[in-house]
């Protein structure tokens, strides 16, 4: 019965994103283990509050993904 977990900073992805990305995580785990294990393949996805997921010592906001998405450069920290 696998398990996996997904952690995102909270509103990066919309609802639709986050089904997709449940979707797809459960195909790609059934093409792994076989087509046995859908109906016990679990996908939990987490939103962690911005600024309480760090990198590097610094905290990361949602506008910092957002901007690395977009391939801006992020605002400084602090």
């Amino acid at each position: 019965m696998p398990l996996v977990n997904v952690k995102l900073i909270e509103g990066v992805f919309n609802e639709s994103q986050k089904r997709d990305m449940i979707r797809r995580l459960t195909d790609t785990m059934v093409e792994i283990e076989g087509e046995a294990l859908r109906s016990v393949t679990w996908v939990v996805v987490e939103e962690v509050k911005s600024g309480d997921w760090g990198i590097a010592g610094n905290p990361l906001t949602t506008a910092d993904v957002k901007a690395l998405a977009a391939a801006q450069p992020a605002q400084p920290v602090g």
